[in-house]
């Protein structure tokens, strides 16, 4: 029997589990009471004139195609150690998703699953839907459908440049990474009842960039009628991440054309994809951030928050115990208060002393704690409270945690440690039931007890809005009072507890900026 090429056309006998989409039969693989689809593509490859234009509808294919392995992963370098990739090496033809599905194929319009569609982070320059953590059998074999998908990435997913804008029929450029999100998530609205999923009961997740972009397709017009619920893991388009304007990123990527010696749109085109991405990495003043390009975004997204006109579903989001360390603020000496207060000096300059009242230490051995809290706030925490605390204003169901488990060593680097608290990012193989898919730590009992409370909160938001259920500590929705806000500290003791930083986030909004 001949095998079939990865993303080529079968040509043996069907053996795996087949599902009919828009454009096509695919064969996928079978995992049990879980099927697996690897590697369907959700638009045309963007390649040669598709370079910098948005996603564009994929061929029909005319017999049924293998959908057994990952796709390759989109143009990057290796800029993380803890990215286990399971996908061929980058490429520029790399739109392809993922679909890991519990319902039986044979009915699977009439079974109406919940939908997980889950964004990688990654700083907008990584990441890929093949990596373990983000592996969707487990959540599959709790009754969803899970879904994860490629973006550009980098100066392919981010570049705005005049000529780009001009030849636009939407008169914008940049953003076509989440614009190959919005396609991704048009093709689950139009393709998922045929693998068990129910398209008006799709959640949308992710973590860092992924919970930024969530945060984006929550605001804007083009996709924010496509969901019905919303994760954010560390990360929010909101106070330092709130996107630039078209004009300024037009410019930005204009003087970068000129730099490496490609001043027009054909010529830039014509550029090979490995010299192009080693002149991204060479550019001091390249941006691969979200833009308000009045297309994908017409408005700061906060903006659309405060307004109301953002989606307004239920909400689940927070951040981790140590988004950033504690050495940004007082260096890489002992952490002592003096120590403290002459970093608070160096990097915020004349608002240093404001800020040590909302993050004030009397000992030594104060210093450590409040350095990294006040370091991940300014990093990541106080944006994602922003994002919460609109949502929650707008009277959307908004459930608020603060991630605090450490994460054990790192196997792969013998001389690693473990944390002092949540690093960035650790929270993810907990909440996706992945401990198992990826072993790269050197997992215990707590941490298997942590990730089956996460992941069964996160399972049961995804069903129903609400992560509460039986056997779980009780996690309170935030409450309209600002007083009264209570988020769910998520560690081997979970629980709720009141929400006192709520005061301390409001008066450091216009401070804490250090980066």
């Amino acid at each position: 029997m001949v095998a079939a090429l990865a993303f080529g056309v079968a040509t043996a006998a069907i053996a795996g589990p087949v599902a009919k989409i828009d454009s096509g039969g695919i064969e996928g693989a079978s995992l049990g009471a879980v099927s697996v689809f690897r590697g369907v593509p959700f638009a045309a490859p963007p390649v040669g004139d598709l370079r910098w234009r948005e996603p564009q509808p994929v061929a029909p294919w005319p017999a049924t195609r293998q959908a057994t392995s990952f796709g390759p992963r989109c143009m990057q370098l290796p800029r993380f150690s803890d990215m286990m990739f399971r996908s061929p090496a980058p490429s520029e033809d790399c739109l392809y998703l993922n679909v890991w599905t519990p319902a039986k194929l044979d009915r699977a319009s009439r079974e109406k699953l919940p939908v997980l569609v889950y964004v990688y982070g990654g700083g907008f320059e990584a990441g890929d839907s093949s990596e373990k953590r983000y592996d969707g059998a487990a959540m599959a074999a709790r009754g969803i459908v899970v879904v994860t998908m490629n973006y550009r990435l980098g100066v392919f997913g981010s570049l705005a440049h005049p000529e780009l804008t001009a030849g636009s029929p939407h008169h914008a450029s940049g953003n076509y990474g989440l614009l190959d999100q919005v396609a991704a998530l048009a093709w689950v609205r139009r393709n998922i009842a045929a693998f068990g999923g129910d398209p008006n009961h799709i959640t949308i997740g992710g973590e860092s960039a992924g919970s930024m972009s969530v945060s984006g397709l929550m605001a804007s017009p083009l996709s924010r009628g496509l969901i019905a619920g919303a994760i954010g893991e560390s990360g929010g388009l909101m106070q330092k991440f709130s996107p630039h304007m078209l004009a300024d990123a037009e410019r930005k990527g204009a003087a970068f054309a000129q730099s490496i010696g490609a001043p027009t749109l054909a010529a830039l085109r014509a550029m090979p994809a490995d010299q192009l991405l080693a002149a991204q990495d060479k550019a001091n003043d390249l941006s691969s951030d979200p833009i308000i390009d009045g297309y994908f975004l017409t408005e700061p997204p906060s903006v659309t928050f405060g307004s109301g006109n953002a989606a307004r579903v239920p909400l689940l989001v927070g951040s981790n115990s140590q988004e950033a360390a504690g050495t940004a603020v007082f260096g890489d000496g002992p952490p002592t208060v003096a120590a403290y207060r002459a970093g608070l000096t160096r990097v915020l300059g004349d608002k240093a002393d404001a800020v040590f009242a909302l993050y004030p230490v009397t000992t030594d051995a104060d210093v450590l704690p409040m350095a990294t809290a006040l370091a991940s706030d300014d990093f990541l925490a106080l944006p994602t409270w922003k994002w919460f605390d609109l949502q929650r204003q707008a009277g959307a169901p908004t459930y608020y945690y603060y991630y605090a488990h450490v994460r054990p060593r790192f196997l792969l680097d013998p001389g690693s440690k473990a944390g002092w608290g949540a690093l960035h990012s650790a929270e993810i193989e907990y909440a996706l039931g992945n401990l198992d898919v990826n072993p790269i730590y050197a997992w215990t009992e707590d941490d298997r007890k942590v990730s089956a409370t996460m992941s069964a909160y996160w399972a049961n938001f995804i069903k129903t809005g609400n992560p509460n259920g039986p056997g779980l500590p009780v996690w309170h929705k935030a409450s309209l009072d600002a007083g009264k806000i209570q988020r769910q500290v998520i560690d081997v003791d979970t629980r709720s507890v009141s929400f006192p930083e709520q005061r301390r986030y409001v008066a450091a909004e216009p401070l804490v900026y250090m980066h």
